[in-house]
């Protein structure tokens, strides 16, 4: 493929450079403009707090294919960002302000394709995709994952009013003009797993492949290299989770199902990895549940510290009720760590039989003893423990390598603008 001019849209774009990835959407927006720029010219679109990152970045590792033009908005729209479901509107706003952006660079620039990066939300509109007048690719994105029927109890009466809310927000946002307009220019739609997938609507199933919203680098790989299972740990068994303490993720549903786990082995011991609002109501679940000194709550830590505990735990452990990328999960697998997750969006997607145990979601109940039942499995056998951690790693690094990933994504944009797949 000879060498294009590509404009990416990326709101969400965190080098990591001084105050660290800010999460899964960040990481996804830098490494989609890396790679692309491993092989084509780059201009990407993102919102101004990312600036002092990025240059820093670029600053330290020059990439003249790299270019970045920052937008941001009036200052009184800022408080949007502090109201659950604000951020959404916020970053509709931005979009509109993007594509007069873009369309002012592509007077300069004539850019030979536009690439909607994040926010990775696929039910969301568009600007550039919609009315840009170049050829379009989007994704990755999800998003649309709904909690399984009967795990809505897990969630208080303000929770489930807002997964009613967020429902019927969808809902209007898939049937928004704009939004069906750009679905329709684009060449490809690449969704991050195959719940995702299922959801896209026949009229556009043929523009559909399939790339993941998360991914590990060399350096990943280098920090979780002593990764092996604990196997000889003078008899213990260290579980571990990690993510935003949120109802969704499913802690609770982890902390009930470690609490039978325990009951049969009684050496284990649970660490949990995160910040949020939800940290209070879990300490309650804990001291309910009489596991205080078996169940510990850790604050956020930078990614390389949570990589390293990766390598000290046994299994890891991650119920979340949707979850559409499941970065962390990947992570677990480049740890050499099995995982023991619920068949749900992104998790269900990476962990197969080879590399873990995925929880097919019938009722909390019956998930609790099913997460428990893998544990124990994994628990009495050391030697499964170390199968599905190598598998894991091995997976990890021949589909999830953010070099081989770029490679992909080289493959789709060849397919994209050889033939047009638009309806």
């Amino acid at each position: 493929m000879s060498r294009l001019r590509v404009l990416a849209s990326a709101f969400s774009c965190h080098s990591g450079a001084g105050s660290g990835l800010g999460g899964g959407e960040d990481i996804l927006g830098w490494s989609i403009v890396q790679q692309l720029a491993r092989f084509h010219e780059v201009w990407a679109i993102t919102y101004a707090v990312n600036k002092t990152s990025l240059e820093q970045t670029l600053k330290d590792e020059p990439n003249p294919n790299l270019h970045f033009h920052y937008l941001d908005l009036p200052g009184f729209l800022r408080p949007l960002l502090k109201i659950q479901g604000g951020h959404q509107f916020y970053y509709f706003l931005w979009q509109i302000k993007s594509y007069f952006a873009a369309r002012k660079l592509h007077k300069q620039i004539k850019f030979d394709v536009a690439h909607h990066v994040t926010y990775g939300n696929d039910w969301m509109v568009s600007f550039i995709g919609a009315f840009l007048p170049v050829p379009y690719i989007r994704g990755p994105g999800g998003g649309a994952h709904r909690t399984p029927k009967g795990f809505e109890k897990e969630y208080s009466l303000k929770g489930r009013l807002w997964e009613k809310g967020r429902s019927i927000g969808q809902w209007l946002f898939r049937h928004d003009p704009f939004y069906i307009k750009s679905q329709n220019r684009a060449r490809v739609i690449m969704v991050c797993n195959q719940e995702a997938m299922d959801k896209v609507p026949a009229k556009w199933t043929h523009k559909v492949s399939f790339f993941p919203v998360n991914g590990i680098t060399t350096e990943d790989l280098a920090l979780t290299k002593t990764g092996e299972p604990q196997t000889e740990r003078n008899g213990g068994f260290k579980v571990l989770s990690a993510g935003t303490l949120i109802r969704v993720k499913g802690f609770g549903l982890a902390i009930k199902a470690f609490k039978e786990f325990a009951a049969k082995c009684p050496e284990a011991s649970f660490d949990i990895v995160g910040s949020g609002p939800e940290e209070l109501h879990l300490k309650e679940v804990i001291e309910e549940a009489g596991l205080q000194s078996k169940v510990t709550l850790h604050p956020a830590v930078p990614r390389p510290e949570l990589l390293s505990k990766m390598t000290e735990s046994d299994v890891f452990l991650f119920p979340s009720l949707r979850d559409g990328g499941g970065a962390v999960v990947i992570e677990a697998m480049a740890a050499s760590k099995p995982v023991v997750c619920l068949n749900t969006g992104g998790p269900g997607t990476h962990i197969n039989q080879e590399c873990g145990f995925k929880i097919t979601p019938e009722s909390p109940g019956a998930a609790a003893t099913e997460l428990a039942r893998a544990l124990e499995l994994l628990y009495k056998d050391r030697e499964l423990c170390t199968s599905l951690g190598k598998a894991g790693r091995a997976r990890a690094e021949d589909e999830y390598h953010w070099d081989r990933l770029g490679d992909r994504l080289m493959d789709i944009y060849q397919q994209a603008l050889q033939t047009n797949r638009s309806s």
